[in-house]
């Protein structure tokens, strides 16, 4: 065939090919190579004062870790993240916001909430009476976190009003590192 025929056969290549700056061509459907497991990545899930709020993230908190390769430490994850923003949903009327960051080895969940209140439990508190009807859920982060602390804050989100945060860590295997505390909320 000449340079100036015109071929009928279909073409692999699209007429126009779109690209976002990376090696990949997505008219092809193909996918970017997934991170590496040491690279650090976010997620946040927003849901309004919902009680289906907690077992949504739990989901979706599975889902993640499961998918990033850290699935030993998601069963810890997911009863803390669940206890946490259930205590969200229980005790105050705005929206939460789960953010859940990969700082390697190092897992942190941040559930933030529009209460000006941090919660009475403390760090290295007793666990309270089990007949109980309430109360435990703390304690139970007490237990089970590498770390857990929390902070209120001036500013909320999206520069609406502020709130609390409480967050947990899990470290992978016993390399164990406190990350700077810039990161603390």
């Amino acid at each position: 065939m000449s340079s100036n025929e015109q071929s009928t056969e279909p073409s692999n290549k699209p007429a126009h090919p779109v690209s976002y700056g990376v090696d990949y061509d997505v008219s092809y459907g193909d996918h970017p190579a997934p991170i590496p497991f040491t690279a650090p990545w976010v997620y946040e899930i927003h849901f309004p004062c919902d009680p289906r709020g907690p077992r949504i993230v739990r989901g979706t908190l599975r889902a993640v870790l499961h998918a990033h390769g850290i699935g030993e430490i998601a069963e810890r994850a997911e009863l803390l993240t669940c206890e946490l923003a259930t205590n969200s949903v229980r005790h105050t009327k705005g929206p939460v916001i789960v953010r859940m960051q990969w700082l390697c080895p190092v897992l942190r969940v941040s559930v933030w909430d529009a209460s000006p209140d941090l919660p009475p439990f403390a760090p290295g508190a007793a666990m309270p009476d089990p007949a109980a009807p309430c109360g435990r859920g703390l304690p139970i982060v007490e237990s089970l976190a590498d770390r857990w602390g929390g902070c209120g804050s001036v500013d909320g989100p999206n520069g609406g009003p502020g709130g609390r945060t409480i967050w947990f860590e899990l470290a992978l295997g016993g390399d164990f590192r406190s990350p700077s505390p810039a990161l603390a909320a």
